[in-house]
């Protein structure tokens, strides 16, 4: 695939909250992680508004197990409650993504060097990411290292086909729709043989409109051209 990195995604524990269950003010994780998730970690990774970031394959390395904690929450008008929190329990993943240019985003046509993004793209990976990497929650912290897809032996590989439900995919933000609306995508993941194929957002038919939402404001004076940050790590390099 253009312009995709390949990395192995991990650690002690994962929350990827199905909404449905924090209702009652506990969370409960998914089995998997979102197709949203993932976009978030690989953007945690590097990010500009130039960019999409399109997640294709997920791989299931670690058996799925869960494990359930007594957490107290921030109670900001006082207050001493405990809720349960049930986690993903020693996560470890593969993941494939690429990226591609956000063509709503005229405003963003001066940092289109599509050879130098994809360079930044994987020495940031090679780094550990720009950000901090989360698996689903601030409390999960998770780590990420450049991989071969598909290589290594996974609990799953010969398992022919596992179904997980109705899930959220994702959500459709009015930058990278060219739309004024936030939307929600939900859809079907199938695991095939510990691999699960992400349909892409446009391919999602399962869509919910949830409010209207403006576009954020993006410009030379906000957003530093990839060749200018190219040269700095290069000049960071050779000192």
């Amino acid at each position: 695939m253009r312009n995709s990195i390949e990395f192995n995604l991990y650690g002690d524990y994962g929350l990827f909250t199905d909404p449905l269950t924090k209702i009652g003010g506990e969370k409960m994780t998914y089995q998997i992680p979102t197709y949203q998730a993932l976009k978030g970690i690989v953007e945690s990774i590097y990010w500009k508004p130039t960019l999409i970031m399109i997640v294709d394959e997920l791989r299931i390395l670690n058996p799925i197990q869960m494990e359930s904690k007594g957490i107290r929450p921030i109670e900001y008008n006082g207050g001493n409650t405990l809720a349960n929190y049930t986690y993903l329990k020693n996560p470890l993943y593969q993941v494939r993504a690429h990226f591609e240019f956000n063509m709503n985003r005229p405003d963003m046509a001066y940092d289109r060097n599509e050879h130098k993004h994809h360079n930044v793209l994987k020495r940031s990976l090679k780094v550990g990411g720009r950000r901090d990497i989360f698996l689903g929650t601030r409390e999960c912290q998770g780590y990420v290292e450049p991989c071969v897809f598909g290589e290594g032996k996974g609990y799953y590989d010969n398992v022919e086909e596992m179904h997980f439900g109705t899930m959220v995919h994702g959500l459709n933000y009015p930058d990278e729709t060219g739309t004024d609306n936030l939307e929600v995508r939900l859809w079907h993941p199938v695991m095939r043989k510990g691999v699960i194929k992400f349909e892409r957002p446009e391919e999602c038919r399962n869509v919910k409109r949830i409010k209207k939402m403006t576009n954020k404001t993006f410009d030379k004076s906000n957003v530093e051209p990839v060749e200018d940050l190219w040269s700095e790590i290069e000049e960071g390099v050779n000192r």
